[in-house]
């Protein structure tokens, strides 16, 4: 599949309404850590988490779409202020349909970011599909565009800094 250049993604940001992210493996390096009684822990990008806020002020909708359910991913999220947490889906791309129509959005509407096989079929769906550096080949082969940094390391920040730079707003105004 022929992948957009930079140029090419940021003309198709500029329409975006909504950007739906993975978490294991996109905003996290795909590990999670598991201590002796159960508890989940997960280690998340800052810099990923500052441009999501950043973004949501400029007025992008964020939404999670997770194939695992994660009271760590809850608190992160809660604590970045993203309203849309969308957990243990197996069909990504069936389990958005209801916000994309509370939303009066399309998957035209929507880019979507993922790393593994599980996110392919909403990659195709997407208005742009989208694979961190580090994702399953499977994946790559399915997405108009890959980052340069892998997941947890940078790649939803990257991803974010083209939307801002493609719709003309400088992310330090959106700080509070």
């Amino acid at each position: 599949m022929p992948r957009l250049s930079v140029p090419q993604l940021k003309e198709r940001l500029r329409d975006l309404k909504l950007l739906a992210l993975d978490v294991d493996g996109v905003l996290t390096d795909d590990s999670i850590y598991f201590g002796a009684d159960g508890l989940e822990m997960k280690k998340f990008n800052i810099s990923d988490g500052l441009f999501m806020v950043l973004a949501m002020r400029a007025g992008l909708e964020i939404a999670i779409v997770s194939s695992r359910p994660s009271g760590a991913t809850v608190t992160r999220m809660k604590d970045l202020g993203v309203k849309y947490v969308l957990q243990e889906m197996k069909d990504k791309a069936l389990v958005i349909q209801p916000l994309l129509q509370q939303l009066g959005l399309d998957y035209k509407d929507i880019a979507f970011v993922g790393n593994e096989i599980l996110d392919i079929n909403l990659v195709r769906k997407a208005g742009i599909g989208i694979a961190v550096a580090d994702s399953s080949y499977e994946l790559v082969d399915a997405a108009d565009f890959v980052t340069s940094q892998a997941g947890g390391k940078g790649a939803v920040r990257e991803l974010l800094e083209y939307y801002f730079e493609a719709v003309g707003k400088d992310p330090k105004s959106f700080l509070k």
